[in-house]
Order: C-alpha cells, then structure tokens, then sequence
C-alpha cells in the first residue's frame, strides 16, 4: 500500500541569488519535482533593497503556491564576526522566506550548513563542489545541479528527509499545517 507522497522545499537563501528545491517522498522515494533560483533585481543603491526583496518573495510564493510543500527547510544564516552586515542583510531575505511560509501555514525548518552538509556528504566541511556531486549522487542525477545554490537547497531539502526519517518519527508532513 502506497504513503501519501510527502513534499519539502529545500531554500538556500541569498539577497542575489536564491536557490530552491521541492522534493517528493513515496514510499521512501525520492525524486525531484522542481529545482532552480529565484534571482532579486541587479544590485544598484540600497534604496532597492524593497523591490529586492519583493522580487525574491514573489519568486518563492510562485514555487510554494504551485508545489504546496508541507515543509519548507531552509539553511540557517551564519554570522561571521569579521562581517556582522553579511548576516544582517541576508537576514532580511530569509525572513521574506519565512513569511511566504507562514502566510501559508508550511511548517518551517533550520538546519545549520554543517548540519546539512554532514547529513549528505558525510563531511560538516564539505566544499561547494564535494556537495553538488553528492546531490547528483543521492538523487541520481545525470548531472550536477547548477548553480551551487540549487544543490544545497536540495540538500537543505534532504536533510530534513533524513533527519526526520532517523528520529522515526511518524509524521504525515502533508497533515500539518
């Protein structure tokens, strides 16, 4: 007898780039329904920082609207103390993410980079490379996802997978929410 199919978005948030994965779980089969980026208007004056942001919700409501994730997992932001701005500026793109997912009661996630990167690669290190090639591997891809920014959504999406799946849980993500 067939589950009922489970979908994650995986977002790995960026203020230029933003990457995005919805995968699809049945039957502990996974396979990719949609991937790609959602890009913000050309970095111009700081006053654009709105229309920036609003291009980057705007993308992802289009992915959530269509797909109807039951959970969104997304990267947590990494604050380097040399770049305390960094953080700041990409936290504005990552709440607009997490509007967008509450405006439609998804569930949402974080998982740290290291967290993710361990859960695929095996590696809390692992380079820009080492986690496309585990992408393809894991999904069985015939090539590696490109930009980067589309493997470590994924990935962001398949740790939440395999975390969940090894807590034992039981949950219907599809129910929640």
């Amino acid at each position: 007898m067939a589950t009922t199919p489970r979908r994650i978005m995986g977002i790995d948030p960026g203020l230029n780039t933003t990457g995005y994965g919805v995968i699809e779980i049945v039957d502990r089969t996974v396979r990719i329904l949609e991937a790609g980026v959602v890009r913000s208007t050309p970095k111009r004056a700081a006053t654009d920082m709105a229309d920036r942001l609003c291009t980057l919700y705007n993308g992802i409501v289009e992915v959530m609207d269509q797909w109807k994730p039951s959970v969104v997992s997304v990267e947590q932001l990494y604050a380097h103390y040399e770049h305390p701005r960094t953080a700041i500026l990409m936290g504005h793109a990552r709440g607009v993410f997490l509007l967008a997912a509450a405006q439609r009661s998804v569930v949402v996630v974080s998982y740290n980079a290291t967290q993710i990167k361990k859960s695929i690669t095996g590696a809390g290190h692992a380079n820009k490379e080492q986690m496309q090639r585990a992408m393809m591997r894991e999904l069985r891809l015939q090539a590696m996802p490109e930009p980067h920014d589309v493997a470590d959504a994924l990935a962001a999406a398949l740790c939440h997978y395999y975390t969940e799946s090894t807590a034992g849980q039981t949950i219907d993500l599809n129910e929640v929410g």
